[in-house]
């Protein structure tokens, strides 16, 4: 499967990778969050925590949910970023808006 990334600012928020395991791939591949968890090595509540996206996905999980998935661990972790960012920035939005960038002193022999 072939990766992209979306290049323009996005209105509403990425869609949490819990999600998409719980729309796309849990009922593609036929599976119960039971099995699943199974498969994966983890609880069945803490599958349940991700689907609900009430959880974010973390490293470990990604490498789990990676090699279960067969896609491996980097889109699930881009997902949770991009998941992440976006309501970080919303939230940040007032105090961001006050920050100035800083500039290189160029040429200033110091």
């Amino acid at each position: 499967m072939k990766e992209y990334s979306v290049k323009r600012p996005l209105k509403r928020p990425p869609i949490h990778p819990g999600e998409i395991i719980r729309e796309d791939v849990l009922p593609g591949l036929g599976l119960s969050v039971s099995e699943a968890a199974r498969q994966m090595g983890i609880s069945r509540q803490q599958l349940h925590r991700i689907l609900a996206c009430t959880h974010p996905v973390s490293t470990e999980m990604a490498l789990r949910i990676g090699k279960f998935a067969g896609n491996g661990p980097a889109i699930w972790l881009r997902m949770q970023q991009a998941h992440d960012l976006w309501y970080a920035e919303k939230r940040m939005k007032d105090e961001l808006s006050n920050i100035k960038a800083a500039t290189a002193l160029v040429g200033s022999g110091t």
